[in-house]
């Protein structure tokens, strides 16, 4: 089963004190307000979601002991990966922000990813560059009962979610995993899609819309819809917001 959770920036605490020693050292680095704010937001939902799904206490100093280090180097540069007191724990995960909102997903599942946007307009020579013939023609004639944007920011969520699997992330051609939408196939409010990569893989997943986000997870095996943390999720309620156009260093007191 797989647990998610949806955060936005107003449940960021001002204190650090949740934070392991090697992530207070990565913020401190940061001079950019937007990648700063998505970091700690991104890993305050995770820590909330890992708590929760590892049976931990939600206390500072608990939080502290977990760590979501990000691989370096090699194929799977980029990825994720969870520490509890300095020891691997083997338990997937993926981490996603759009607009200020974060959303952390996890479960018993080696091969894992998820992916927010938001629905707004995309380009036509976006998609014709990023989405595949089949693709086009699912923006252009929608098979399930939303707008032809919607469609278009589902798919790349979608290729995002699968590439995240892959551990490729965009090194990888977004028309090498294809996307298709199942219509009619709502369970728990979740719709299913699939993602097909050139080498005939089938990577399962479901998708859902909330207000104007939209929501995918794929995993490497077929899983049951995610259950949330928290019923209902903030995301259900969330509005998208842009708060580090305000100030876009950070502010280091001089």
């Amino acid at each position: 089963m797989l647990t998610w959770h949806s955060l936005g920036e107003r449940d960021l605490p001002d204190s650090s004190d949740w934070l392991a020693a090697g992530e207070v050292d990565r913020v401190a680095t940061m001079r950019f307000t937007k990648r700063r704010g998505e970091w700690l937001l991104a890993r305050w939902t995770a820590k909330q979601t890992l708590a929760a799904a590892l049976g931990l206490a939600g206390d500072a100093a608990s939080l502290a002991a977990i760590e979501i280090r990000t691989i370096i180097g090699g194929a799977a540069q980029g990825a994720p990966e969870v520490f509890v007191d300095g020891v691997r724990c083997q338990i997937g995960i993926s981490l996603t922000d759009r607009a200020d909102w974060a959303v952390c997903m996890v479960g018993a599942v080696d091969e894992l990813g998820c992916d927010l946007e938001l629905v707004e307009p995309r380009s036509a020579q976006f998609v014709r560059y990023f989405l595949t013939a089949d693709e086009q023609a699912a923006v252009a004639a929608p098979p399930v009962g939303v707008s032809g944007d919607a469609v278009a920011n589902l798919v790349w969520s979608a290729k995002e979610s699968a590439l995240k699997v892959l551990r490729t992330g965009l090194r990888r051609d977004t028309r090498s995993v294809e996307v298709s939408l199942v219509p009619e196939t709502a369970v728990e409010g979740w719709l299913s899609l699939n993602v097909r990569t050139e080498e005939g893989r089938d990577l399962p997943g479901w998708w859902r819309k909330y207000g104007e986000f939209v929501l995918t997870v794929v995993a490497g095996v077929a899983v049951p819809p995610p259950r949330a943390l928290v019923d209902p999720p903030g995301l259900a309620t969330a509005k998208p917001s842009h708060s580090w156009l305000t100030a876009p260093l950070v502010d280091r007191g001089g």
